[in-house]
């Protein structure tokens, strides 16, 4: 069970997604360019979107992996493969977050030849991923932008009748 939060919003996940485009500028096997993009669905869709947008990257394809439940992490289960993408070769997968790598282990199976890169990246995995923005520390729970909603926080102090 995480100790603390660590809330994202859409101003910085849009910031950290064109912070790993420009990481991943040159890493790709054909001249520095990737040939395609793989999304790890759910987290991996928005990032990887923002991804492909700036590194002029049309094809996109998805891949979907359920491993947690609620915040718990169960084995994980290959819903949808990445038919486009073959082994990997010439494309990146894009993540939101790694966190124990379980998702990564995974897909590295089916995947052996692609880039992996993410936004985030806690410790106990930190060494499994190919690029990434931002270390996390492995007690944070990160709450995503589509995971919350704007609401009325009342002040600290409240006033007098």
């Amino acid at each position: 069970m995480p100790t603390q939060y660590l809330t994202i919003t859409w101003d910085q996940l849009h910031r950290d997604a064109r912070a790993l485009a420009a990481k991943l500028i040159g890493h790709g096997p054909l001249d520095g360019a990737f040939r395609g993009i793989v999304a790890v669905s759910r987290g991996g869709l928005v990032p990887a979107a923002i991804v492909a947008r700036e590194l002029e990257c049309r094809l996109v394809e998805c891949v979907s992996v359920v491993t947690y439940q609620e915040q718990a992490i169960g084995t994980p289960v290959l819903l949808k493969p990445p038919a486009a993408a073959g082994d990997g070769a010439g494309f990146v997968v894009i993540d939101d977050l790694i966190d124990t790598g379980t998702t990564l282990r995974l897909l590295r199976t089916a995947l052996p030849r692609a880039h992996f890169a993410c936004l985030y990246a806690k410790p106990a995995a930190r060494s499994e991923i190919d690029t990434a923005v931002l270390d996390i520390p492995q007690d944070h729970w990160v709450l995503f932008p589509w995971d919350t909603a704007p609401q009325f926080v009342a002040p600290l102090v409240t006033p007098k009748a």
